[in-house]
């Protein structure tokens, strides 16, 4: 995998996390000290991310990967049919 399917997929997996995290906190990271909440929306975010989304995406592309090699490779010739025995 390269290194730009691996920040896009960083990306893709932090990008929603850090929103619904920040959404459903916003009534608690209110009554904390502005310096403490990005500790607290990491503490939360990086074993999502880690364990639950990256896992997930790299399942995704590992079989988006099989399809399009399985379709760009045509399938061996049988032997024996295609050849005479002679």
């Amino acid at each position: 995998m390269s290194r730009h399917h691996q920040a896009l997929m960083v990306w893709i997996s932090v990008l929603p996390t850090l929103t619904v995290v920040q959404l459903v906190l916003n009534g608690f990271l209110e009554a904390v000290p502005p310096f403490l909440r990005p500790p607290v929306v990491a503490t939360v975010v990086v074993p999502i991310v880690v364990y639950v989304m990256m896992p997930l995406l790299q399942r995704v592309h590992s079989r988006m990967g099989k399809q399009r090699r399985s379709r760009r490779r045509p399938s061996p010739p049988v032997r024996g049919l295609d050849q005479r025995a002679g």
